[in-house]
């Protein structure tokens, strides 16, 4: 059986906690639930929706057109929060080892953060992703999506004692993520899968993907 994700996300959390003050861990803890009461999570597009049509450039110098992608078939599309974060990464392993089992299925997967093209790249060599990383700068197809969140300041000063720059980093004045998300959307162009987590530490695992691409009627949302 294969070892499920949310395990090595649970790991890595323990890992960092392990070595993180008291003040930083009630930091992160306190800005995940103002995201929870944000009602964000409500306003996200969800299952039955019509996904916003987009192009992107692509880590490796093309560009990926979404209504071009659907004339092939399904897409599962994995918005995350960019290759400094290692719960992301430890994300797009993950959907990587079952990339096989989801092009067998006839879709195609994409992965989209607000990183500049360069680091997009550099997340994709990493890691080794044989699926298109994309970069959302100014998280436009994000905010599309109704994903998009600004940092608080305190939490922005935190990350950039870490030396987590997201102005430098995402190319762009303003320090906003996208909440990671996965969405499985049909050749019609209608959302048959949508996951929201303010919580970057819990990922969709692949295998709801899968299930969700083999009986894409049922309808999914959490």
């Amino acid at each position: 059986m294969r070892a499920g994700l949310q395990h090595e996300l649970d790991a890595r959390r323990q890992q960092w906690q392990a070595g993180a003050t008291p003040e930083r861990r009630a930091l992160y803890e306190a800005q995940i639930e103002e995201l929870r009461a944000s009602g964000l999570v409500e306003q996200v597009l969800g299952v039955g929706s019509r996904a916003p049509g987009f192009s992107l450039p692509d880590a490796r110098g093309g560009s990926f057109a979404l209504s071009d992608a659907l004339s092939r078939g399904p897409v599962v599309l994995v918005f995350y929060r960019g290759g400094w974060c290692p719960y992301c990464n430890i994300a797009l392993k993950a959907y990587q080892r079952v990339l096989p089992e989801i092009n067998a299925l006839g879709a195609e997967l994409v992965a989209i953060s607000p990183e500049r093209p360069d680091l997009s790249l550099s997340t994709a060599e990493k890691n080794d992703l044989a699926f298109a990383v994309l970069s959302d700068t100014g998280n436009r197809v994000a905010g599309a999506f109704r994903l998009v969140y600004q940092l608080p300041t305190d939490l922005a000063q935190a990350y950039a004692t870490n030396g987590i720059d997201l102005t430098a980093i995402n190319a762009a004045d303003e320090w906003c993520l996208p909440v990671p998300a996965t969405f499985v959307i049909a050749a019609t162009g209608r959302v048959t899968l949508a996951h929201i987590e303010v919580d970057y530490r819990r990922r969709l695992d692949p295998d709801a993907v899968l299930a969700a691409l083999r009986f894409p009627e049922t309808g999914l949302v959490a």
